[in-house]
This record gives C-alpha cells, sequence and structure tokens, in this order.
C-alpha cells in the first residue's frame, strides 16, 4: 500500500485487539535465545522490526519455529552460545533490535556486524557504544552510527548513568551485565518503560530494582518457559486518540499491556475530556493486561510537560492527533523525537499542515490548534509507521478526503492497520481506509 485514502468519519465504534506489544516480543525473543531450554512465545508481534529480531537471532544459530497460530518456539542456545555469524546481522528499521543485540553480541567470543536501512543508519548509537565499551567491548561504527562492528570481549560490570532516559539503552547495558563480572547497574534520570527487567525475572534472573536504578549479576543462568505477549498499548494509542478526538466514538480494545511504565497516556486522555475505562484482566509473566475502553465526549486544552516525555515518546505523534479538529496540543522537552525513524517534530508538523490542520513546531516540541474540520489534503509518512498512523487518525475529522503517502510503512509495527481502520468507522460514518 503506497498510499492509503482516508475518507471523512464523525465517530468510530468497535471492539478489536492489537498485535503483540513490539516491545515485550523484541525482549522476550532476546531472552529466550540466551535461556537454557526451548520457551513458548503466544502473541508475538506480527511487525517487521520484531521480525528483524528474529532474523538476526537465527543468523546467530538460534533455532526459532513459528506454528500456524503464530507461536514462537525458541530453542534457547544460554549465555555465551551463539554461534559467529557468517553474514552482517541485518536490524532493518529496529533500533531496538540494533541496541539490545549490541548488549547481547558485545559479550559474545566473536567480531559481528550491525547493519540497517537508511533511516537506522541515520541514528545515534553513542549513548549505547559508550557503556558497552566501558564494560570491555570495541565498537567500530562510522561517526556514531550504524553499521556496527562489535568486538565481543570478557565484560565487567559498571554503574552506568545515562544523560538521556532510554529503555533501550537500559536495556543493552543489563543485557551485557549478564555477561559480565560483577553487578552491572543502571541509574536513570526519568523512569523508562521496565519490560527488560520484568522479563529478565520471568526467565529466572535476579534483578534488583530500587527507585530508578536497577541491577544484575553476572552469569546468571537464565531458564525457559511459556510467555504470553499482550497486545502493545502503543499501537492501541492510535484508536484511543481516534475515539477520543471524535465525541460520539466507543472503543473496547481487548487483551492490551497495562505495564504501568506504558499507560501515561491513559491520564493524558482524560485529561483531553475523554471517558477511559481500564479493566485489569491478569498478569503474564509480571506484565499485566486487561480491556481499555474509550468513549469521546468532549475536547479541552492539554500540555505535555517534559517530565512526562519519557512515558510517553511512542504515543507522541498519536497524541498529536487529538487536537485536529478541536482542542489544542502543546507538547515540550521531546527534542528525542527528531531522532526517531524520521524526524518526528519536523514530520507531525508538516503533515497536519497539509492536511489543513494549524500547527506549530518548536526545537523540543510542537503545538497543534483545532479550528473545526480540517480540509484534507496530502501528507507523507516519511517512511515512519507512527507518522503515518497519526496523519490518519488526524484525517478523519477532515471536510473531505486525504492522502497519506508512504502509507506502507505501518508494517513496521501494525500491518493491518488500514484494515482495522476501515471497520471501525461506524455504518454510515463514512468509509475509511481504503
Amino acid at each position: 500500500m503506497p498510499a492509503a485514502t482516508i475518507a471523512p468519519a464523525r465517530r468510530i465504534h468497535g471492539r478489536l485487539r492489537v498485535p503483540g506489544d513490539k516491545s515485550i516480543s523484541h525482549r522476550y525473543a532476546l531472552v529466550a535465545a540466551l535461556a537454557d531450554g526451548r520457551s513458548r512465545l503466544s502473541g508475538y508481534s506480527t511487525g517487521a522490526d520484531c521480525q528483524s529480531t528474529l532474523a538476526c537471532l537465527r543468523r546467530l544459530g538460534v533455532e526459532i519455529e513459528v506454528d500456524a497460530e503464530g507461536t514462537l518456539t525458541v530453542s534457547g542456545r544460554g549465555l555465551g552460545g551463539f554461534h559467529a555469524p557468517a553474514v552482517p546481522l541485518d536490524a532493518g528499521n529496529s533500533g531496538t533490535t540494533m541496541r539490545l543485540l549490541a548488549g547481547v553480541l558485545s559479550g559474545q567470543a566473536f567480531v559481528s556486524a550491525l547493519v540497517g536501512d537508511a533511516s537506522l543508519s541515520a541514528r545515534p548509537m553513542r549513548r549505547v557504544m559508550e557503556p558497552l565499551e566501558r564494560m570491555g567491548a570495541h565498537i567500530d561504527a562510522i561517526d556514531g552510527r550504524a553499521p556496527l562492528t562489535i568486538h565481543g570481549a570478557p565484560l565487567h560490570a559498571i554503574d552506568h548513568e545515562p544523560a538521556v532516559p532510554s529503555a533501550q539503552v537500559k536495556s543493552a547495558v543489563l543485557l551485557a551485565g549478564l555477561h559480565a563480572s560483577g553487578t552491572t547497574s543502571v541509574a536513570e534520570p526519568a523512569e523508562t518503560r521496565d519490560h527488560t527487567e520484568r522479563a529478565l525475572t520471568a526467565f529466572g534472573a535476579a534483578v534488583d530494582r530500587r527507585g530508578l536504578r536497577v541491577s544484575v549479576n553476572g552469569g546468571q543462568r537464565l531458564v525457559g518457559g511459556a510467555f504470553a505477549i499482550p497486545g502493545d498499548i502503543s499501537s492501541a494509542a492510535f484508536w484511543m486518540v481516534a475515539a477520543a478526538s471524535l465525541p460520539g466514538s466507543r472503543i473496547e480494545i481487548e487483551a492490551v499491556g497495562l505495564n504501568p511504565t506504558r499507560t501515561a497516556l491513559i491520564g493524558v486522555l482524560r485529561r483531553f475530556g475523554a471517558r477511559v475505562l481500564v479493566e485489569v484482566s491478569g498478569t503474564n509473566a509480571g506484565e499485566p493486561y486487561g480491556t481499555i475502553i474509550v468513549e469521546g465526549d468532549r475536547t479541552g486544552t492539554l500540555t505535555i510537560a517534559p517530565e512526562e516525555v519519557p512515558g510517553l515518546i511512542d504515543e507522541l505523534p498519536a497524541i498529536a492527533a487529538l487536537a485536529a479538529q478541536s482542542g489544542e496540543v502543546t507538547v515540550r522537552g521531546a527534542a528525542e523525537l527528531r531522532l526517531k525513524e524520521s524526524d518526528r517534530i519536523a514530520a507531525l508538523v508538516a503533515g497536519l499542515r497539509n492536511l489543513g490542520i494549524s500547527a506549530e513546531e518548536w526545537p523540543d516540541g510542537f503545538t497543534v490548534h483545532g479550528t473545526g474540520a480540517p480540509r484534507g489534503g496530502v501528507a507523507d509518512a516519511h517512511d515512519d509507521h507512527r507518522i503515518a498512523m497519526a496523519m490518519a487518525i488526524a484525517a478523519l475529522g477532515a471536510r473531505g478526503p486525504s492522502h497519506i503517502n508512504g502509507a506502507e510503512a505501518v508494517a513496521i509495527s501494525y500491518p493491518g492497520f488500514f484494515e482495522t481502520l476501515g471497520r471501525l468507522v461506524a455504518p454510515g460514518d463514512g468509509l475509511g481506509a481504503r
């Protein structure tokens, strides 16, 4: 789908499930590969990023089987059990794959190369390279960017205090710490998602968490098991925002992850004026899951402060679409968005303006002013899955059809996004995407 056409819609309505959580999928696959024994992973993400992680693991000698329902069986190789790859490991568009694998590969007894597509090759890697080199690895790069050549070595523990909060950097250091002598610690300046800590615990590792500091001892044995991956709340965010921004809408999202480091959007939508109900169904491997119901009611003025950004970093493109018709949304302290798959600040503002929506760009964020139904137009996804989905949601309330160029980028995390959109547009209220 090189382009998608979004027809106007007054509201959306329906019940759905979203693909398996992208962050958890990456981590479960990696930790299962490092464990002893077999692991069964149900609900694994169908997105291209998580498939890149599986492809890299297979190149490292990990046997992975996928059954007709999409459940993975991963035959773990244990710590230090990977084979030297015969070719570079291709992370595709996935920064999570590259950064977390860099941590794992730093402790292996061989040299390996990590490559990615043009977008990933432009993203900064020094923040993950620096602590891994302090631990004893040697990493070659081009101006701090991929391709990365990792010279694995015996590692020693460090105490790492990153200047910028990053779950990917934290995870890379902790995974390297499993291969290191001593106790490795990461003390973050702000809380980030904790899926790696929960995954390590679920696979049998002892993880010490005290406030914003997390520590692991090297040489711990991981044990495989059976784990169910909940739906991705960052994918659900687009439906939540669509319902919140179109009064009269009602969306019910089942079996979605409710990890408390990922649910800040719920409070944001309530502040904007939506009705949000959360029902916790249970917990699997330390990851809570349940149902989220969002009903559009009223719109308001919303400001996302810098201290909120780490807990909303993946949801900010969706949040930009909240005020496509009415209300106002301002995000500050989010310069990190410029270092994602695209410059998300510039891409969001340009796309919204092309749809006829008033938007301003700041060095570290943006402001969107809803002044009534926009005219519609043509927006570019900039090869970024979250920009493609954000533009589609923003276009729903337009007076005329809108076209999203580069719509195929949604395959990175949510291959069935546009088909689901067409189903959720209430009968008689629009034609959705086609």
